[in-house]
């Protein structure tokens, strides 16, 4: 399993390479143009802000408007992760778990006080599943798209999965209840504003959780609140599945 888990890893990454195909230099995602144009409805004191230039960038010897294409991806997975991130810090750190048994052995949810804590209880099988799943969403970002997100491809869309593999309806993750397709384009337009502006509220708030656990009064609003951790934040394998491959 060990083995199958680092395979699948790197064929993840291996997902991210873009094709060998060059691209045309016609616009995607509308590029640069459209990121200056979002960004005062984003935010109207700070405007267009790129101190690093990355909008200018080609990534892996692709167009800039693909390399935007990716860039806007990866935030908005991001920020839709950190958000789920937040809220199950603030679950864990209230104790608050499911009444049933986490495992078919009957291992109860681990009672912690903070996220990575439950990580650190969780068993490597646990551990194990969830790297699969996570990989097989990516996996399926990749190749079921109609257009690929760096290709001008639709920027935070998760295609729906195929009815003759995977049973769709609420199992589809972009709308599982349809509700974004009753909405009107001007609908739609605000409702990834918010999200885009909430996914970077919430990758500063789970950042501000993960550092004041970790250096106690480095966040002064949080001193007191947050417990401290005692493990590796950003190597959240050190204690479990690496020190036995």
């Amino acid at each position: 399993m060990k083995a199958a888990l680092l395979s699948l890893l790197a064929g993840s990454a291996a997902a991210f390479a873009p094709s060998q195909n060059k691209a045309s230099s016609t616009q995607l995602n509308g590029g640069k143009d459209d990121l200056v144009a979002l960004a005062p409805k984003l935010n109207p004191l700070v405007k267009f802000y790129d101190p690093l230039g990355l909008s200018d960038q080609q990534f892996w010897g692709t167009t800039s408007d693909e390399t935007i294409g990716f860039l806007r991806e990866a935030e908005v997975k991001h920020g839709r992760i950190a958000m789920f991130a937040f809220v199950g810090y603030i679950v864990h750190a209230n104790g608050i778990t499911w009444p049933w048994p986490m495992q078919l052995d009957g291992t109860p949810f681990p009672k912690v006080s903070s996220a990575p804590e439950a990580w650190d209880a969780i068993s490597d099988e646990a551990k194990l599943q969830i790297f699969l799943f996570v990989g097989f969403l990516e996996f399926w970002r990749e190749v079921a798209s109609e257009t690929h997100y760096m290709r001008g491809g639709k920027i935070g869309d998760f295609p729906d999965f195929d009815a003759k593999y995977i049973p769709g309806g609420a199992l589809n993750l972009f709308d599982p209840f349809g509700f974004s397709s009753k909405k009107t384009a001007e609908q739609k337009e605000a409702g990834l504003i918010k999200e885009i502006n909430n996914g970077r509220l919430a990758m500063l708030g789970i950042f501000g959780f993960l550092s004041e656990a970790k250096i106690e009064g480095s966040v002064p609003a949080l001193k007191g609140l947050i417990p401290h951790y005692d493990g590796e934040v950003m190597a959240p394998m050190t204690n479990s599945l690496f020190p036995s491959l």
